[in-house]
């Protein structure tokens, strides 16, 4: 399980009143977050789809005493928030995150809602069920939790009427949406003075942060070669390597037990990360703890890119101190059903690894993470 810091535990009570609908996973042995991996890279299965329509069928269930809201229409009315989330989805180059921020959004612009409660408690339900879509996601697990602290500062009683407290939300809405979309952005301007001509980077996993910070520096006419992991069981290496070599940007696809051997000829590393937690460490594709063990054995610097909407509050003490997301491997020949296989397809990789963090709200220290934590939450 996952634990949280003193500083963030959250209200029991709170958590009572406002009961949470937790999607079951049609395929248990895999994570959602992997069931729809090619989602990530801006593929939208139907399968991907149906998961997530799934994801919200029992909504109404519950309610319906509890509301006296027909089955029917509470169902619609889930069903809607993540058909707005899979519309957002479809754009190849929108983050998760962002997607499920441009649904709540919407649900504020849509509702129906009369006083600033019921405004309030629908926009919980709702990003509670995206939230349940996929528990294994960090990233929109805290898209959806610093979106609900962002916008809900705020009250009725500042304001004349309903109608303008309204409009406020809406208006912090579309600008944490704005703030958010623009990340990637701001990122990759940030890094661009620690890629220098002739250096060598390598790379882990197909991060599309990453790969801004790459196209930004071969735009900018930077000369600098990446070294990318084959990124084993999803090989998102490949596809990494594939992006790279359509900017021209000189490129050699390595195995991933070739990185010791190769990390000699590298000046420094770059990932992504799937969640920076308070420690200010990083979840991340499996192979990241070990790339950057050897790389601080080497005296290479690991630079992370990150945006702040990643910012998750967990505190995890170990590798087997997560919840787990599990990826299928096929290792092309039959397995004996006695052998175990480790199916986990993220890591931990503690702070004292990491050089610097490259994120929307500047360039930050694994060390003043949990002070940036603080400030987004409150």
């Amino acid at each position: 399980m996952w634990y949280r810091s003193a500083s963030f535990i959250l209200d029991k009570q709170d958590q009572l009143r406002n009961d949470t609908v937790t999607a079951e996973n049609p395929n248990p042995n895999i994570s959602m977050y992997y069931q729809t991996r090619a989602a990530h890279h801006g593929v939208v299965t139907s399968d991907w789809l149906a998961q997530a329509e799934a994801a919200v069928i029992g909504l109404s269930d519950d309610s319906v005493s509890e509301n006296n809201v027909s089955g029917d229409e509470e169902n619609n009315k889930g069903l809607n928030v993540v058909d707005e989330f899979n519309k957002w989805r479809k754009q190849p180059e929108l983050a998760e995150a962002v997607a499920a921020i441009r649904a709540l959004a919407w649900v504020i612009r849509s509702s129906q809602a009369t006083t600033m409660m019921e405004l309030e408690i629908e926009l919980k339900k709702a990003a509670d069920s995206l939230k349940s879509w996929d528990t294994t996601s960090i990233s929109l697990t805290a898209g959806c939790d610093l979106f609900m602290r962002y916008v809900t500062r705020t009250s009725a009683v500042e304001y004349e009427d309903f109608g303008s407290a309204k409009a406020r939300l809406l208006e912090r809405a579309e600008k944490f949406g704005e703030i958010s979309y623009k990340a990637r952005k701001i990122i990759a301007m940030l890094s661009q003075d620690f890629i220098s001509d002739g250096c060598t980077i390598l790379v882990h996993g197909f991060s599309r942060v990453v790969l801004e910070i790459l196209r930004t520096a071969a735009q900018n006419k930077k000369v600098f070669r990446v070294f990318c992991t084959e990124g084993r069981p999803g090989r998102t290496g490949l596809q990494f390597s594939n992006e790279l070599a359509k900017l021209d940007v000189p490129v050699r696809l390595i195995i991933d037990s070739a990185v010791a051997y190769s990390m000699d000829e590298v000046d420094m590393v770059f990932v992504g990360a799937d969640g920076v937690v308070e420690s200010g460490g990083i979840i991340n594709m499996m192979g990241t703890y070990q790339i950057a063990m050897v790389s601080k054995c080497m005296n290479k610097p690991v630079y992370v890119a990150a945006e702040s909407f990643k910012f998750a509050r967990l505190y995890p003490l170990d590798q087997k101190d997560m919840v787990p997301a599990l990826h299928p491997i096929d290792f092309g020949v039959p397995i004996p059903s006695k052998v175990e296989v480790e199916t986990s397809a993220r890591d931990y990789t503690p702070p004292e690894y990491l050089t610097l963090l490259f994120t929307d709200l500047g360039i930050l220290t694994p060390s003043v993470v949990s002070d940036e934590l603080i400030q987004l939450y409150l």
